[in-house]
């Protein structure tokens, strides 16, 4: 079974059929919200609202332990995560969508381990790759099936939020590597990796960076909600296409 992680602008699956929603309880605390459970061409999703519904959780604040936790024995076989980013690298523009396959963590003070506590033993994880690259390449199929134009690669920064970026930072980031800049990549990539679940990103980019284009001299929020409006259903098409072609489910939902 897929499980959807739908970020800002992505409060719902509007193609998903939904069956039933489930309050999912884990020793890690609450889920972001109750899980959504329906069928997209037959096969079944789980679908979660990151930041609760209504958008009510900041990204610092999301218990990004449980949502994995809660996703992974209630049976996701693998998880999608759909996030707004704001572009650094200068071929990429609002409404454009990626499959990112680098992460720089800039986060800071979030629970990022499931392996802590005095009776647990130290564990490391391999992280050379972040995302999945199997799932990866099944995004990036199922993007070219629906007809969706995707960029195959991007370094993606995760900065701590709520705030925005200076401009001044967007350059620190540039000069880093990232391409894009978000606030919930991580822990959540680490956790699924801790738990042995493909794990993938489609990331929509909102807006420029602060100090870029026309976000040079600040970041115009009306202009982001118009460009989520048009450009996230090519993110859920993406999605359909995918389920289409049974990646991770089949009609019985496993």
């Amino acid at each position: 079974m897929l499980a959807i992680i739908g970020g800002s602008g992505l409060s719902q699956l509007a193609t998903l059929d939904v069956s039933h929603r489930e309050v999912l309880r884990t020793p890690y605390g609450d889920p972001s919200g109750t899980v959504t459970f329906g069928q997209i061409h037959g096969h079944t999703v789980m679908f979660l609202a990151r930041h609760g519904y209504g958008h009510v959780i900041p990204p610092h604040e999301v218990n990004y332990r449980a949502n994995i936790w809660a996703l992974t024995q209630r049976g996701a076989r693998a998880i999608v995560s759909v996030a707004t980013v704001g572009c650094i690298r200068p071929d990429l523009k609002p409404g454009d969508v990626l499959i990112p396959h680098q992460i720089i963590d800039y986060t800071w003070g979030r629970k990022n381990t499931y392996h802590e506590g005095h009776d647990s033993r130290v564990v490391h994880i391999d992280f050379t790759d972040p995302y999945d690259p199997g799932l990866r390449a099944l995004l990036i199929k199922a993007a070219e099936a629906a007809g969706v134009v995707v960029s195959d690669s991007a370094v993606y920064a995760v900065t701590q939020g709520p705030r925005l970026e200076t401009a001044a930072e967007i350059n620190r980031l540039e000069r880093d590597g990232a391409d894009v800049v978000g606030m919930t990549g991580m822990p959540e990539a680490a956790l699924a990796r801790e738990l042995n679940i493909p794990y993938a990103a489609i990331n929509v980019v909102a807006n420029y960076a602060a100090g870029r284009a026309d976000s040079r001299n600040g970041i115009r929020f009306d202009a982001i909600e118009a460009v989520l409006e048009q450009s996230m259903g090519r993110a859920c098409a993406i999605i359909e296409s995918l389920m289409e072609e049974g990646a991770y489910g089949d009609p019985s939902g496993s």
